[in-house]
């Protein structure tokens, strides 16, 4: 058995992600706790931005929301919502992090209503600044649970970008060349995207799950390599930060 959570092993594979001497937008929750951890192990230098106007903080432990206090502990700037929008606007943030109820396989989510828009069976949070850092953020992260009900075939409606139709379809409708989904992160797997028609394809498998798994939890087809990558499960020295990073157990369970 696993001597790690799920969700301890989702904010390490995020971290390691992350970047030196880049800057990433981060959400509640996961997002916020790959950043930190990040930023504590292996990119001291990276600029953590938070959506309320928190830029460049040395968060001291894990914020209840990006509208805590402790998200400009330290900061370079204490700024606002509108500012960190126009950074993306400008093109200066390098990751983002997002999540969905919907994914389909060229990285497009839904976060806005399952059934049809205008009688919908759920409705759901909307964009937020979700749309504004799937759009402009130069690579984007995605967290989300995968299962036939999310990855699916087609989205019932697109909030946010992913690469649209695939190939260069995200580019021909006008967005900034480069941009676009770089990994996605499920409880099974991580997923990345084939660089001509950008399908979702799967990068590794996390520490016990196998490929066929990973496939019948999907309603559309993902891409298999020719070699398979196996997660690296998360070391002592990450666990050991993460308990520093959330030691009332918001996120990660208390050991």
């Amino acid at each position: 058995m696993a001597d790690y959570t799920t969700n301890e092993l989702l904010a390490c594979t995020a971290a390691r992600v992350l970047e030196d001497r880049k800057a990433v937008f981060v959400g509640t929750g996961l997002p916020m706790i790959a950043g930190l951890l990040a930023q504590r192990l292996h990119a001291p230098n990276m600029l953590i931005v938070f959506e309320a106007g928190g830029i460049g903080p040395q968060v001291p432990v894990l914020p209840i929301s990006v509208g805590d206090s402790r998200t400009i502990y330290r900061a370079i700037a204490a700024s606002s919502m509108h500012e960190v929008m126009s950074m993306s606007q400008a093109g200066y943030l390098d990751f983002g992090f997002l999540g969905g109820a919907q994914i389909d396989m060229y990285g497009n989510l839904n976060t806005t209503v399952l059934g049809p828009h205008g009688s919908p069976k759920v409705r759901l949070p909307g964009s937020g600044g979700a749309n504004d850092v799937g759009s402009l953020s130069h690579k984007t992260i995605l967290i989300m649970r995968q299962d036939k009900r999310k990855f699916v075939q087609k989205l019932d409606f697109i909030t946010t970008p992913g690469y649209l139709q695939g190939g260069n379809s995200r580019y021909e409708a006008g967005l900034p060349s480069g941009s676009g989904p770089f990994r996605v992160i499920s409880q099974l797997a991580v997923f990345d995207f084939e660089p001509v028609s950008k399908r979702m394809r799967i990068f590794s498998v996390h520490p016990g799950v196998d490929v066929k798994t990973v496939l019948e939890n999907s309603s559309f087809e993902i891409l298999v390599p020719d070699e398979i990558r196996i997660t690296q499960p998360p070391t002592k020295d990450e666990l050991d930060m993460l308990q520093k990073i959330d030691p009332v157990g918001m996120v990660i369970a208390k050991r």
